[in-house]
C-alpha cells in the first residue's frame, strides 16, 4: 500500500510536472514517477479536489485527459517544482561526482553542467559533517587500461589482453569481445565474451596488465548475455570454499583485494572475514605467505591443512640448515 509519507512529496510534484508536459502519455507519467497507471489516476482524482480557499469553480486544480494524454488547464498555484532536501541535493552531488570522476563513463561535460547547477541550489545548506566526494578514486594504471578498451567498444573492435587471475595466481593472454564497462562497488570491470572460456566473464581492470586493439570486429555469439549483478559481483558457485578468517591489521588489505563476503571489525584493531575460493591449494598459499598475521577460524580441515604445510616446511628449512 502507498503511504502518505510516500503519496505527499509525489502529489506536490505532479502538478509542476504535467504543467512543463502538456499532453505526455500516461505511462509516460506514471513510469517517471515508478507508480502504476491506476495509482496516477488515483492521485490526479485526488488533485481535482485540491485548491485555492473558496473551493468552488475556478479554484480548484483542473487537469483534462484527452484518449491517453495529460494536461493541466489550471495550476492553481502549484506551479514551482519542489526542492530538493539538504540530504538528497548531497546524495546527488555524490553520485554526479561519482559518475564525472570516472573516465569515460558518461558525457562528462553533461556530468558537470549538472553538477554545477546542483551545487548552486544546494548553497550553503548541505548538512553539517557531510563531505561531497568520493572515498577512492581510479588508479592511473586503472584509467590507463579503461581508454584503450572504451575505444574498442566505440570501435566495435576485438582486443587481446593480459590478465591477472588471482584464484590461480597466473597471468594469462585472452582474446575478448568487449560488451560493455561497468563501476560496481567502488571498482571498474570489463565485461566480454571470452573465447578461451567460451563464456561471458567479468575482467576487473586494475588486474590487466596490457591491452591491444585487433583488427577483427568484436562479434560475442548471439546467446552471450550481461552478467546479473543484483546480487552483486561475486555469487557462490557449486564447489566452493567458505574460510572465516581473522585478518591482524597489517593484513586488513586481503579484504580489499579479495572477494570477500562478510566483514566485521573488531574492537582490537583485528577484521573477521567470510572469503570464498575455489581452489583450496592456491587458499593454502595465500595464507602461508601471510605467516603469523592471518589466523583460520572456519573450516577446521583448511587450519589443520595450514598447520601441516607450515610444519613441512619448517623440517625442510631445518634440514637444510643441518646441511650447511
Amino acid at each position: 500500500m502507498d503511504s502518505a509519507q510516500n503519496r505527499l512529496p509525489r502529489l506536490l510534484a505532479l502538478v509542476p510536472y504535467l504543467m512543463a508536459r502538456p499532453g505526455i502519455l500516461v505511462a509516460d507519467a506514471a513510469a517517471d514517477f515508478g507508480i502504476t497507471e491506476k495509482q496516477l489516476r488515483r492521485d490526479l482524482e485526488l488533485l481535482w479536489m485540491c485548491g485555492l480557499p473558496g473551493y468552488g469553480p475556478g479554484d480548484l486544480i483542473d487537469i483534462s485527459f484527452e484518449g491517453e494524454t495529460i494536461t493541466v488547464a489550471f495550476d492553481a498555484g502549484m506551479r514551482r517544482p519542489l526542492r530538493l532536501t539538504a540530504e538528497e541535493a548531497t546524495a546527488l552531488l555524490v553520485a554526479l561526482r561519482a559518475v564525472g570522476e570516472t573516465p569515460g563513463v558518461a558525457d562528462t561535460d553533461a556530468v558537470q553542467r549538472a553538477l554545477a547547477k546542483v551545487e548552486s541550489a544546494v548553497g550553503n545548506a548541505k548538512p553539517a559533517g557531510v563531505a561531497v566526494g568520493l572515498a577512492g578514486r581510479e588508479n592511473q594504471a586503472t584509467a590507463e587500461m579503461r581508454e584503450p578498451i572504451q575505444d574498442a567498444l566505440h570501435r566495435g573492435v576485438a582486443i587481446r589482453i593480459r590478465y591477472y587471475t588471482v584464484s590461480r595466481d597466473e597471468i594469462t593472454e585472452r582474446v575478448v569481445d568487449p560488451m560493455r564497462l561497468l563501476l560496481v562497488d567502488g571498482r571498474s570491470y570489463l565485461e566480454a565474451w571470452c573465447r578461451r572460456a567460451e563464456g561471458v566473464r567479468l575482467f576487473r581492470l586494475d588486474r590487466v596488465d596490457e591491452v591491444t586493439a585487433l583488427d577483427e570486429r568484436a562479434a560475442p555469439p548471439p546467446h552471450a548475455r550481461p552478467t546479473d549483478l543484483s546480487e552483486g559481483v561475486f555469487r557462490s558457485r557449486e564447489g566452493q570454499g567458505t574460510a572465516v578468517l581473522l585478518l591482524d591489521p597489517d593484513a586488513r588489505w586481503i579484504a580489499e583485494y579479495y572477494p570477500v563476503e562478510d566483514v566485521t571489525d573488531l574492537p582490537d584493531g583485528r577484521m573477521r572475514i567470510v572469503m570464498r575460493y575455489g581452489d583450496e591449494s592456491w587458499m593454502v598459499r595465500l595464507l602461508l605467505g601471510q605467516g603469523g598475521r592471518v589466523r583460520v577460524e572456519e573450516p577446521a580441515s583448511l587450519a589443520r591443512l595450514v598447520a601441516e604445510r607450515a610444519a613441512t616446511a619448517l623440517r625442510r628449512a631445518d634440514a637444510l640448515e643441518a646441511r650447511v
